[in-house]
């Protein structure tokens, strides 16, 4: 997705699993980006970060979307 940032970038695999067990992989994965979860709907900021993949998931706690740097 994005050259600038280091180490892996997208988790397409993590589509479908269970937001904690996301999170904990893509933060070994990455050890440089802190993944965060975040409920479908939430209003969150626009900005790019390196340093950050944010976790989407459902009410269930299942990921919606790829997680990707960003």
């Amino acid at each position: 997705m994005s050259t600038e940032c280091q180490g892996k970038d997208t988790w397409p695999e993590l589509l479908g699993s269970q937001g904690t067990v996301a999170e904990a992989t893509i933060e070994r994965e990455n050890s440089l980006v802190d993944a965060q979860i975040v409920l479908e709907g939430s209003i969150v900021t626009a900005d790019f970060r390196c340093d950050r993949v944010r976790v989407w998931v459902n009410t269930d706690g299942i990921v919606t979307r790829v997680p990707s740097i960003g």
